[in-house]
């Protein structure tokens, strides 16, 4: 297990990222066609082809899944993860034509001190092809991708992943975490995600002890959509449509047990769902009970890693990262 989303079978991410623009595109290239839901909150989304998504909707599966950054211009990124689809012949067939499906979300890092002067083109098009044909089992975590521009409240942001076993399935979730609040507890090192901890993959410090007793007062960005944490949790099990919907809402549930606070009117909190169907599904009810349960472990778990191993941007006032602070 390499503690990444690419645990699950048939799964492969690709990053790609511009230092000087400080922001990135994360692309999930599933081998063969997956089944994928999506479930929004928060007040300000910003996403792509996620209508198709609906249940009473025709398209039944994805090819890939995008996270951006770069706010509205980041969807652009989906464009180009379709063009290096397309050139592998892959797609949702029409007669002789192939449609690649690629549904994205974005988060917004256009002020976190890189050059955006990109002129009458935004570069994500390309980002998005670059980052899908970089797509293997292994990436890079903290700044890269998609979290390579993002932040929280007091921390610099970024790409986190984790995975777990469920039974006979293997469960794991990838997020760029751009947070208007924040994944740690009060001025302290302690990530609210602690007792969802495997090893020490965030640091290992459990919870604070005595707790601190401003643990629950508000610390956030301030009213600015310089925010949203985007996500997606995958499985091999073989799930339905509906049933990966559902997956998604219990997976949503990881973001509240890591940020605080979390789906605010400034966040467009948004987790996609997808399951690569490898592993059957004996008993359908009494299965999701305990996928969804831990795929809210693992996107806790993910959120964490994503601010753990993050690195600060070499920008003027730019937020410090976690390891800066406390090492």
């Amino acid at each position: 297990m390499r503690n990444l989303i690419t645990d699950v079978a048939g799964i492969k991410v690709g990053n790609a990222q511009d230092a000087s623009l400080a922001s990135g595109t994360t692309a999930v290239i599933f081998d063969e066609p997956a089944v994928a839901a999506v479930d929004v909150r928060g007040g300000a989304p910003g996403t792509r082809e996620t209508d198709l998504l609906a249940l009473e909707r025709t398209v039944e599966h994805v090819d890939a899944l995008v996270l951006s950054g770069g706010s509205a211009f980041g969807l652009e990124a989906a464009s180009g993860v379709t063009a290096w689809l397309a050139a592998q012949g892959r797609g949702f067939q029409v007669g002789d034509a192939h449609v690649p499906i690629v549904p994205s979300a974005i988060l917004f890092d256009l002020i976190n001190g890189g050059n955006k002067d990109w002129g009458r083109f935004p570069p994500y098009r390309d980002l998005g092809f670059e980052a899908a044909s970089q797509a293997g089992l292994d990436f890079a975590l903290g700044t890269a991708g998609a979290g390579f521009g993002a932040t929280t409240a007091s921390f610099k942001g970024g790409l986190g992943s984790a995975s777990a076993l469920s039974g006979p399935y293997t469960v794991g979730a990838l997020v760029a975490v751009n947070a208007l609040g924040n994944v740690t507890i009060g001025e302290g090192p302690h990530f609210w995600a602690a007792p969802y901890e495997r090893g020490s993959e965030f640091g290992g410090l459990g919870l604070p002890h005595p707790w601190p007793a401003d643990a629950l007062k508000l610390r956030y960005k301030g009213q600015q959509p310089e925010n949203t944490t985007i996500a997606i949790v995958a499985t091999d099990a073989r799930l339905t449509k509906a049933q990966a919907r559902h997956l998604a809402v219990m997976a949503q549930d990881g973001f509240a047990r890591a940020i605080h606070p979390v789906h605010t009117p400034f966040d467009g909190d948004t987790v996609f769902a997808a399951a690569t169907g490898r592993v059957a599904v004996a008993e359908a009810p009494v299965d999701l009970i305990s996928l969804g349960t831990e795929a809210a472990h693992v996107m806790a778990r993910a959120c964490a890693r994503a601010v753990y191993e993050a690195t600060a941007l070499p920008f003027a006032q730019a937020r410090p990262s976690w390891r800066q602070r406390f090492g």
